[in-house]
């Protein structure tokens, strides 16, 4: 279904360094026909996007569609070769897609007239409107936008990239670009025993992906005869999900149906139990100040992840590490010529592609309203979306803006029986996140033309 694993050797440096923009580790290169990497002399230009993932070519290309900059004005940074549409990567552990499939070169999908650096950043310098390359040259701007995304920290878990980069470990992670080739085969392989998914305490992309794997995976087994929902005991496999939150999600709403599922499909809750290391077929966890330990056959693990350090450690961060922006205008809360978006930045809510789409119209037309001398008037309420796979075939659609309040699109609407609610999986949400909605990322999202549940931009 996928590629094959790398070797330990070359697995263990790969998960060391986050899955698109290792921009702490810049990635191996080569010339692209459709736009020449920059090197050499310094520049300066109009604005500078830090960042080439959803958030920055979403708002790169947004700007660019306004017709109001000239070629080169606005310049995009990111030292990856590719681009990959990573909330894809639970269909790949399901077996559902091809990473590869997933895939671009990272500057064929940007647009010709914006200057690509292909360099990462060591350091961002708000104070004289510079940023530094890790090659040493220095990019001046009148407006900067921080979007690098944030990094995926393996080893902060004691043992974890030695056993995600073992092929015989029944070990994996839907986190990486480098590891999620591993994730269905541990799955396809079990027969017996117990298996464990986790997630961790902290910030990370997507919060309900962890229970994706686990859903998916319980499909699988269930179908194929070796685990019973309505009496686990007495089937080959056990499923633990192990949460270093105290529920099954952050939204009230949607956690209470996934308790539902649950307890329903009969899987063991540990929480409050955060993965602290990976020793042979032990999993270790800390819960409070007690260490708890967990024999397992398989082990789905999500990392722990952070700030990239040239954020962290400048004058844009918040002192978790994250830019400082105000929560509705986007703008930076200490350089009025500074902007972040997506999981960079300091927004309080869940971490997602689709909340990119809401963010990234509000950030365009506020940078724009401050190119000619006015004060931000838009305003983002939140929004983001999370599409929990809860088996094969069938998704619930959580929508929700901030404090956990559903914003629901297609809540409501009158369907035999009585009206629609996303939070019953369904069918048709099914399609929109394997089908539609990789299609819609490359095809337009990325080249600024999506507006999410506002449909096409221009």
């Amino acid at each position: 279904m996928s590629s094959s694993l790398v070797t330990r050797t070359a697995l263990t440096a790969a998960t060391r360094a986050a899955p698109r923009a290792a921009f702490a580790v810049p990635l191996s290169r080569r010339g692209f026909a459709s736009v020449a990497p920059v090197t050499g002399t310094s520049r300066s230009h109009r604005i500078v996007v830090v960042g080439g993932g959803a958030a920055g070519l979403s708002i790169s290309h947004q700007l660019l569609r306004t017709g109001k900059f000239s070629p080169e004005e606005i310049a995009v940074i990111d030292p990856a070769q590719y681009h990959h549409y990573q909330p894809g990567w639970t269909l790949v552990g399901g077996g559902l897609k091809d990473p590869l499939s997933l895939r671009r070169d990272e500057a064929s999908l940007i647009d010709p007239k914006l200057k690509f650096y292909n360099q990462a950043v060591s350091q961002l310098s708000p104070e004289t409107d510079s940023v530094t390359l890790a090659n040493g040259d220095k990019i001046g701007y009148e407006h900067l936008v921080v979007v690098p995304g944030i990094e995926i920290t393996y080893d902060k878990i004691k043992g974890l990239p030695e056993a995600l980069a073992d092929p015989s470990a029944p070990v994996s992670t839907i986190y990486g670009a480098h590891t999620v080739s591993k994730v269905f085969p541990t799955i396809e392989k079990l027969k017996r025993g117990q298996a464990i998914f986790t997630q961790p305490a902290g910030v990370i992309k997507c919060a309900g992906a962890p229970q994706k794997a686990m859903w998916l995976a319980l499909d699988h087994w269930k179908r194929a005869g070796l685990y019973n929902p309505s009496n686990p005991s007495s089937g080959a496999i056990q499923i633990a999900f192990a949460t270093a939150l105290p529920a099954m999600f952050g939204v009230p709403k949607y956690s209470a149906r996934l308790e539902e599922l649950r307890k329903e499909r009969g899987v063991e809750g540990l929480f409050a139990h955060d993965l602290v290391e990976v020793n042979g077929n032990k999993a270790i966890f800390a819960k409070g100040e007690e260490k708890v330990t967990r024999e397992f056959d398989l082990l789905h693990v999500v990392p722990k992840m952070g700030p990239y350090a040239f954020v962290k450690n400048s004058a844009v961060a918040d002192a978790a590490g994250f830019v400082d922006v105000n929560q509705a205008t986007t703008q930076s809360n200490k350089f009025k010529n500074v902007w972040s978006a997506g999981d960079a930045s300091s927004l309080p809510t869940s971490k997602t592609a689709a909340a990119i789409t809401a963010e990234a119209p509000v950030l365009v037309g506020n940078l724009l309203r401050s190119l000619e001398g006015k004060e931000p008037a838009l305003e983002y309420d939140g929004y983001t979306s999370c599409p929990l796979v809860t088996e094969y075939g069938k998704v619930m659609l959580a929508e929700f803006k901030y404090a956990g309040v559903p914003k629901e699109t297609f809540g409501g609407l009158p369907i035999v029986g009585g009206a629609l609610d996303q939070g019953t999986p369904r069918r048709a949400f099914y399609h929109l996140k394997k089908d539609f909605f990789p299609w819609v990322y490359f095809n337009a999202m990325v080249k600024g033309t999506w507006g999410g549940p506002k449909g096409w931009k221009f």
